[in-house]
């Protein structure tokens, strides 16, 4: 498989798992990551995702045994540069990515689908694929300019170079950068912190809307505020989560996702 997938603590591990070709990243890849994120979505027993690599990369790009024909020309009524047919930001869990390793190319585009970012110091990054005679994919062109701005996506996408971790810190790509051994452990600790202390559905909720301000107005983001505060208001949780904090124990979560889901 190239795809791995485990579930302990309420936490679900999705792995990118071709270590021989530093998990590079084809048609079969993204058709199983799709699925695996779909199975976290859906199995109430998972309240956070992370998203890594098997050493010694998290994911070195596209796939490119076909040398010349990497990026021949493909049917135009199935073909899709969107690399995945669902996406982290569909999850309605938090999804974090724990990049260990190189992230070039695609393997670094899927990674700004995640709610949070996690790189390995000294790997190397890079949107590449004008340096290949194509353009950066997986939605990038809107993912990275709402993330770093006009002129560092403009810089990233345009010269197809390579940076560290640390430049991608400074660029704002992800939420800290750490010693490549400890970009997991520290993602399950985020994932594991948010499985008992967050209710599911305010964090489902949050997700949700905080994707969808990016094509919002100020007064749509405060009329869907306000419909989502009255649905989590009327339930159990919101009652629980006072109470844990008043008598200092861990909160007992009633709220199941999908379950309890009202779209």
């Amino acid at each position: 498989m190239t795809v791995l997938f485990a579930v302990e603590d309420r936490v679900a591990v999705i792995t990118l798992h071709r270590p021989e070709v530093r998990n590079a990243f084809g048609g079969e890849m993204g058709r199983l990551l799709a699925e695996a994120l779909t199975r976290a979505d859906e199995n109430d027993d998972v309240r956070a995702v992370v998203l890594t690599g098997t050493p010694p990369a998290f994911c070195a790009g596209a796939d490119m045994t076909s040398r010349g024909d990497t990026f021949a020309k493909q049917d135009e009524r199935t073909f899709s540069a969107a690399a995945l047919s669902f996406t982290p930001w569909q999850v309605r869990k938090p999804v974090i990515a724990a990049v260990n390793g190189h992230a070039i190319g695609v393997g670094l585009t899927i990674t700004l689908h995640c709610d949070m970012r996690l790189f390995a110091e000294d790997a190397k990054y890079g949107v590449v694929q004008v340096r290949r005679g194509v353009m950066g994919d997986a939605y990038s062109h809107w993912t990275l300019p709402r993330m770093v701005g006009m002129a560092a996506a403009a810089d990233i996408l345009l010269t197809g170079r390579m940076f560290d971790g640390h430049e991608a810190y400074r660029l704002g790509l992800c939420n800290r950068v750490l010693p490549n051994d400890q970009v997991l452990p520290a993602a399950l600790d985020v994932a594991r912190d948010i499985a008992v202390n967050t209710a599911p559905l305010s964090v489902a909720y949050s997700k949700r809307l905080l994707w969808d301000s990016w094509n919002l107005s100020p007064s749509e983001v405060e009329a869907y505020e306000t419909e989502y505060h009255h649905y989590l208001m009327a339930h159990a949780d919101a009652r629980e989560g006072v109470l844990a904090f008043l008598e200092k124990r861990p909160p007992q979560w009633q709220g199941r996702v999908p379950q309890h889901w009202k779209s």
